[in-house]
């Protein structure tokens, strides 16, 4: 019964691997960049400015980096378009993309709080409500039985999580080496709905509290904007070159 499970989970990898290898590029990694809200959803606002345009913003200069380096970027949204939490990360599973970078920016009831933070999924994110969800964001798999590719699909949300804390550790980092190290609200874990799903490396960034009257002006500042890209643009590549 034994051999018969390893020589079973032996020819899953297989499948996966080759899966993987048969609609990826390995020399032109792929990256999905979302930014947060957008159409009827603006998301916090601070500074004269909406949420939905702060995370465009940022998405495009980011994406200019990243293509700059040789790096294939797509944007879930390109223009002030409503999509929901769902279809965000279905465009990354479907594309199928190596990251996927969500890009907020943060409010606080008292319009105090001010810093930076980077989410990953919590265990139950991953592996319940994940796996609920599976059938509606499916990563494609030409030539493999559709009952497999789910288990598949399984197997990499849960084998991602490792790459993605290392990818918000890395996006931690290039932020504090930008904004200051008192801003660091670190790393932190929880069941964000854009990230539910994903088959890749997927994380959330909260570049700064837009409603802080110091920091929300601060973030609607073009070279502070332009730094913000630079950070996560720096810590994308940094995790793809590895």
């Amino acid at each position: 019964m034994k051999a018969n499970s390893a020589s079973w989970f032996a020819g899953l990898v297989a499948l996966l691997l080759t899966s993987g290898s048969a609609i990826g590029s390995p020399t032109q990694p792929i990256v999905v960049l979302d930014p947060g809200h957008g159409g009827s959803n603006p998301g916090t606002k601070g500074a004269g400015l909406h949420e939905k345009q702060l995370t465009l913003v940022i998405a495009n200069l980011v994406a200019t980096k990243l293509r700059a380096a040789n790096i294939t970027v797509e944007l879930t949204r390109s223009d002030d378009r409503t999509l929901t939490l769902r279809q965000r990360v279905a465009i990354a599973d479907r594309r199928p993309a190596d990251l996927f970078v969500s890009i907020h920016a943060n409010a606080s009831p008292t319009r105090t709080q001010r810093g930076y933070e980077t989410f990953v999924l919590t265990a139950r994110g991953v592996d319940i409500d994940g796996r609920a969800l599976r059938s509606d964001t499916t990563t494609p798999r030409p030539g493999v039985d559709p009952e497999i590719a789910l288990v598949l699909d399984d197997v990499e949300r849960g084998a991602s999580q490792w790459e993605a804390a290392d990818l918000a550790s890395r996006m931690q980092r290039s932020l504090r080496d930008r904004r200051g190290k008192e801003g660091d609200r670190g790393v932190r874990q929880d069941a964000h709905h854009v990230l539910l799903g994903a088959t890749m490396p997927a994380v959330l960034v909260e570049v700064g509290f837009l409603d802080h009257p110091v920091e929300g002006k601060e973030l609607a500042d073009p070279a502070v904007q332009q730094q913000l890209a630079n950070a996560i643009a720096e810590a994308i590549t940094e995790q793809l070159a590895d």
